[in-house]
């Protein structure tokens, strides 16, 4: 699947830090956007290890963009949070990789793997200054 709920929920997550003013921890995020603790804690981690965010600890601590969001694309928010590239299909990236025996006379494989390249390309160029109009 293209977009996970863990997706919507890191875009979202992100939507509200590049307006906050000061690091959100999760509790405040978890609050703010309804969204369970413990899920979106997780989220955030991935984010800040993807270095997407950076995170602060202490009693001042939370949650702040890495970096501006012109230099965020979606598919490294999605990446981050999936642990991998977002597919469309549960097909192999190359007919070598194809698990099944009839990889060899497969149709629709060399249209959905142009699909993919295309989705991964609108995602690549796609940021979150896009989703929040600043550009």
């Amino acid at each position: 699947m293209l977009i996970t709920r863990a997706s919507e929920y890191a875009i979202l997550s992100l939507i509200v830090l590049s307006k906050a003013e000061s690091p959100m921890d999760s509790e405040t995020l978890s609050r703010e956007l309804s969204i369970s603790k413990s899920f979106l804690a997780k989220i955030l981690q991935s984010l800040a290890k993807s270095d997407v965010l950076k995170s602060y600890k202490g009693v001042n601590g939370g949650f702040v963009l890495a970096d501006e969001p012109r230099n965020i694309s979606m598919l490294q928010i999605m990446s981050s949070v999936e642990g991998k590239a977002p597919a469309v299909f549960d097909c192999a990236s190359s007919l070598d990789d194809c698990t099944s025996d009839r990889a060899n006379i497969c149709s629709v494989w060399p249209f959905l793997n142009r699909l993919q390249g295309k989705i991964d390309s609108f995602l690549a160029e796609l940021t979150l200054a896009d989703i929040l109009d600043e550009e």
